[in-house]
């Protein structure tokens, strides 16, 4: 029923819209089998659109699972569709801006990325995971000071549950202390391939400390 608690604390029928993107996960891996021993990437649109995902780190395989406009929540109530078929070598995440977006607090979007984690663990055990910080964006200037927020209390969450927090805020960010342009599409929200370019050297330099590469 609709009207049912999920694992994650909301109701089922806040994940419904999401449903037939997770069928569309499930229909790709039937006609083309995910590769073993992948670094799953998982969250929102950011992930989504990381087209060149594959040409980014060619020494690993990697499968991306993220689905636009999603909040932490989401990932959370379809952990087991997202995580468990994989058996990943490894996890990275980023989600929890749409969260802001739509009203949540840092100290909720807090609770929502360790809620994955638990689940997470619970499909793929302790595999390595990184979790990439809430971006600057130009488009949602007055939501920084709840980004900063958010990071510091998802640091310190990760800290506590052996999740390795990358820092790509901060690198984001230009001389004014705001969102820097030069990493965004036209939309101001999402990346461009410079930004990109920037994810892609954070997350290998962590792909090699953690010895995945």
């Amino acid at each position: 029923m609709l009207d049912q608690v999920s694992p994650s604390g909301g109701e089922v029928a806040e994940f419904i819209e999401w449903q037939s993107e997770i069928a569309v996960f499930a229909a790709i891996d039937r006609l083309a089998p995910p590769p073993v021993d992948a670094v799953l990437f998982v969250g929102s649109s950011s992930i989504r659109l990381w087209h060149t995902l594959a040409a980014d780190f060619p020494d690993v395989p990697t499968i991306n699972r993220g689905f636009g406009g999603s909040e932490i929540a989401d990932s959370v109530y379809f952990a087991e569709q997202l995580v468990a078929p994989y058996r990943p070598r490894a996890i990275v995440m980023y989600a929890g801006g749409n969260d802001l977006a739509d009203g949540k607090s840092p100290e909720q979007v807090r609770d929502a990325f360790r809620a994955f984690v638990a689940q997470a663990r619970r499909w793929a055990g302790e595999v390595p995971f990184a979790y990439l910080s809430i971006k600057p964006n130009l488009s949602r200037r007055r939501q920084l000071p709840l980004i900063r927020r958010a990071n510091a209390l998802i640091r310190a969450c990760a800290d506590e549950r052996g999740v390795d927090f990358l820092d790509i805020h901060a690198p984001m960010l230009g001389a004014d202390g705001e969102a820097d342009p030069r990493w965004f599409d036209d939309d101001g929200l999402h990346l461009n391939a410079e930004g990109y370019a920037l994810w892609t050297g954070v997350v290998r330099d962590w792909m090699a400390k953690r010895r995945l590469v």
